[in-house]
């Protein structure tokens, strides 16, 4: 299992709590200073079943300085937005657990995060 966290962001440090709690085996990724490539990106997006734009965080001051929130959403506007994404992390929604098993999601609360752990 993977978890990627922003340490500072306190529903990943809930997220992580839970998974300690449940005995889980994971490896933290710090999205921030590991940032994904625009590739993993493109899986964990396949694996949730959301578009990019599901997962940007809008209100980040750079999604401002980018004007994000005018661009289109579109699949041809995918490959801009994951580009966005990798080269700005801080705009990736947190944190995002994946299972052995390749289920994903976006764990911002208890249920979420327990329902990948089996």
């Amino acid at each position: 299992m993977e978890i990627w966290v922003n340490p500072r962001c306190s529903k990943c440090r809930s997220a992580v709590s839970l998974l300690d709690e449940a005995g889980a085996t994971y490896t933290v990724r710090r999205y921030l200073e590991d940032p994904p490539t625009p590739a993993e990106l493109e899986a964990v997006l396949d694996r949730l079943g959301l578009d990019p734009w599901d997962i940007t965080r809008t209100g980040e001051k750079v999604a401002t300085e980018l004007g994000l929130k005018s661009w289109p959403r579109t699949p041809a506007d995918r490959a801009r937005w994951i580009e966005a994404l990798a080269a700005n992390p801080v705009l990736i929604q947190r944190p995002i657990v994946t299972a052995d098993d390749g289920t994903t999601v976006v764990a911002r609360d208890e249920e979420t995060v327990r329902s990948v752990l089996g």
